[in-house]
């Protein structure tokens, strides 16, 4: 089976904390994040070549010294059918698996875990866990998806997995009480990650590329609020 690779990075230093890891895209997502600085990987990836296994695993292989494990991220990796076969490949050759999602895949996210086929997770919370918010966060009415998020959190709760939860912060888009809104309903989660928006050419909405980030004096406060909740709260800037 031909994986629809659309991207990789030999050596990333920020994908996976702790660890030196390669990064897979895949493309296509189901959702529309006005902020997202992935645009042509979810709009038009047929538009960007694909990479091929036999390629890929041949730059594993030579960087097999270096890293610790692959990440898979997209768009939304568990769109993809053939996931838990890319997966399983990947452990095959000995990497530790991390895979980033949105969560609107429960039952592929389980098949994962039950598996054994990844080794950390980590699933982005894009707002507020009410419809309303989070509808305006994706760009898309969220009703349905929000339900099978909640499942995917409650599956990471209940499985013996290592995962983080994270939101990318996002000034016109998150306020210091969404922040504190969602930490409340992620209580007891063993880490929560406040990730900085960063501007690109390349955004879904091009009105984001002007947008400023936070400052680090607002983060730090995110943070503050943030550890009411949760004992491990950490920023990327």
């Amino acid at each position: 089976m031909e994986f629809n690779i659309k991207g990789f990075v030999d050596i990333s230093l920020v994908d996976w904390d702790g660890k030196v890891s390669s990064v897979i895209f895949l493309p296509n997502c189901n959702f529309r994040c006005p902020f997202c600085q992935n645009a042509k990987l979810v709009l038009k990836p047929n538009e960007i070549p694909t990479i091929g296994f036999e390629e890929i695993k041949s730059r594993l292989e030579r960087l097999k010294k270096w890293i610790d494990g692959a990440v898979i991220t997209g768009g939304e990796p568990t769109l993809h059918k053939e996931l838990k076969l890319l997966c399983r490949k990947l452990k095959n050759l000995g990497f530790s698996v991390k895979l980033d999602t949105n969560g609107t895949n429960p039952k592929m996210l389980q098949e994962l875990i039950n598996e054994k086929l990844i080794d950390y997770i980590a699933l982005d919370i894009k707002a507020p866990l009410n419809p309303k918010k989070y509808s305006e966060a994706v760009g898309v009415s969220s009703n349905e998806p929000l339900k099978k998020i909640l499942e995917s959190i409650g599956i990471l709760r209940k499985e013996n997995i290592e995962y983080e939860l994270r939101t990318t912060v996002v000034p016109s888009i998150h306020t210091e009480q969404d922040i504190e809104e969602i930490c409340k309903s992620i209580e007891g989660c063993p880490k929560y990650v406040i990730q900085n928006f960063r501007p690109t050419e390349d955004m879904i909405n091009p009105k984001f590329r002007n947008i400023k980030p936070f400052s680090r004096k607002q983060l730090e406060k995110f943070r503050e609020n943030a550890k009411k909740y949760l004992s491990n709260v950490v920023l990327r800037a």
